[in-house]
């Protein structure tokens, strides 16, 4: 199959998620825009972000590593991406990768001409864009923060904060509240062949993607295959959910949404007998298979994810 035959794929998600997604589906196509979340505070990201009033670089970082070339070379500058500075002093805990970007951007003062530059330095398999031009808070109406209040809800800021929080999330917004997408981005959509939103965090990594009105717009909008990936499991700040609410509040945030195709990993599909029937409310069909680590951990499998992406998207 040459390159012109392979399908467009634009994958939307942040951190770890998108990473694992997107080493996924470098297996199936070189024409691949990764569109990343761009509300982390925490960390390197958060320092950064603080200091110089950018993008945080951090989960932009990482999708850049996600794609880069299986040689030598490319693997090499994955790792070295992905370093962080050892120590106590002011560039300890830093990721290399996050400097490089950050220094790029303030030497060519264009977020996306800067994660270009640094795709071309790892010859990846496709491009990194921001979900959106201007840095996001994310902001979160939580139950159970107060033990004394349990049914009182409560607002959560910061990304960091709300991918931690041990209270039941039960929506979240952006601030600013009608960010502007990314031109590249819609670009990217519009073209798309497949539209592939997930795993990750949901409520960080996830769900703002749908809460940018114009790229919300362009993928209810798009005649692309809408596929969306389930976790493994839930973990963290969807604890306890059942695979089922997962799809619920995809819907809460972004009414109108359509998908084509979710994919589930077996185990989390057959704990939740309603998942089928709330996927089908959706216009979609669901896939299962056994898409988890083979070493027992709630991560996806590359290569047993790459089949099934194989298989749906057709490549």
């Amino acid at each position: 199959m040459s390159l012109h035959e392979l399908p467009r794929v634009v994958a939307l998600g942040g951190g770890h998620g998108l990473a694992a997604s997107l080493t996924a589906l470098r297996r199936v196509t070189d024409r691949l825009t990764a569109v990343v979340t761009v509300a982390d505070d925490g960390g390197s990201s958060g320092r950064l972000r603080q200091e110089f009033d950018i993008l945080p670089p951090g989960d932009l970082r990482m999708a850049l590593a996600a794609l880069c070339s299986d040689d030598h070379v490319g693997r090499t500058w994955a790792s070295v991406l992905q370093g962080r500075f050892r120590g106590d002093g002011p560039l300890g805990g830093h990721a290399i990768g996050n400097l490089l970007i950050a220094g790029l951007w303030q030497q060519l003062g264009d977020p996306v001409e800067g994660l270009d530059m640094v795709g071309d330095l790892l010859r990846t398999r496709g491009r990194v864009l921001p979900m959106s031009a201007v840095p996001l808070e994310i902001e979160a109406d939580v139950l159970g923060l107060d033990p004394f209040a349990p049914d009182e809800v409560c607002t959560l800021s910061g990304q960091a904060t709300v991918a931690k929080t041990r209270a039941t999330v039960q929506a979240v917004r952006l601030i600013p509240d009608r960010p502007p997408a990314h031109p590249a981005v819609l670009d990217a959509v519009r073209h798309a062949d497949s539209i592939v939103l997930g795993p990750g965090s949901w409520f960080t990594s996830v769900i703002p993607h749908l809460l940018v009105p114009d790229l919300a717009r362009a993928v209810l909008d798009s005649s692309a295959q809408r596929i969306l990936v389930l976790n493994i499991a839930p973990a963290e700040e969807t604890d306890g959910f059942s695979a089922s609410r997962h799809i619920e509040l995809l819907a809460e945030h972004a009414p109108g949404l359509n998908l084509d195709v979710v994919i589930a990993d077996s185990r989390f599909a057959d704990s939740d007998h309603h998942l089928e029937s709330y996927v089908r409310s959706l216009g979609g069909q669901l896939v299962t298979a056994d898409v988890h680590a083979r070493d027992g951990s709630a991560t996806h499998d590359p290569n047993r994810l790459a089949a099934v992406f194989s298989e749906v998207i057709g490549a």
